[in-house]
């Protein structure tokens, strides 16, 4: 269903992994990987959203890397450039935008824990952003200007997550809930970082994964 594309971002070009849904037209969602790089794990989850019905895409951001290394991917996400990164994704949400299979003004965006970080990151930065989703967002490189967030935002957590607490979440939700924004958090009991990557089955809950997809989805097609 999916497949390798190419598309502008700014003074560069980006690849990135698009499906587009079984009939043809959708909203835009952009999904954000963890700090892995764009393994099939990303790319199962673009093609899932697509038979969801959103036209979906994964920006590249480590431009072909990839490892199974937690040290290796470690060494990549602190090399990570946030400012080119900003705009590789914000360019894959243009690119959906102007795709005549695109049925939203804004688009969505989704990721996964360094992902999680950079979907509320350009959440703030992105007027294009319509609803943000962020699942155990962690990403000490990225300041946030939380003043800027016009978007929905869902936060979602594992109450047993000893790398991205979610007491962290719970604090920021209230501290957005304080600002007038709207901002929802959800945490898992049982639950550790990473619990909705389905492959690994070290992390892996069933059970909060399928509900936290359900809001996910609920989330894009209420906001988009």
């Amino acid at each position: 269903m999916g497949q390798r594309v190419t598309f502008p971002s700014n003074a560069h070009t980006c690849e990135g992994y698009l499906a587009i849904p079984p009939s043809g037209k959708g909203p835009a969602v952009v999904v954000i990987q963890e700090w892995w790089g764009l393994v099939p794990h990303i790319e199962n989850l673009v093609e899932r959203f697509a038979s969801e019905g959103f036209l979906a895409i994964a920006p590249d951001l480590y431009h072909g890397k990839t490892t199974k290394s937690p040290d290796e991917a470690g060494k990549m996400l602190m090399e990570l450039d946030v400012a080119r990164a900003d705009r590789e994704i914000a360019g894959a949400g243009q690119y959906l935008l102007q795709r005549p299979e695109c049925t939203s003004k804004k688009y969505g965006v989704v990721g996964f824990c360094m992902g999680g970080a950079l979907a509320q990151h350009i959440a703030t930065h992105d007027p294009n952003v319509g609803a943000a989703v962020s699942f155990y967002g962690g990403f000490k490189k990225v300041e946030t200007r939380w003043e800027n967030l016009s978007a929905p935002l869902l936060l979602i957590y594992g109450e047993d997550d000893q790398g991205v607490p979610a007491a962290q979440g719970r604090e920021l939700a209230q501290k957005l809930q304080a600002m007038g924004k709207k901002a929802e958090v959800v945490v898992y009991p049982n639950a550790t970082h990473a619990f909705f990557n389905d492959a690994r089955p070290e992390v892996y809950n069933p059970a909060a994964a399928a509900d936290a997809w359900r809001r996910t989805l609920e989330h894009f097609r209420h906001a988009l």
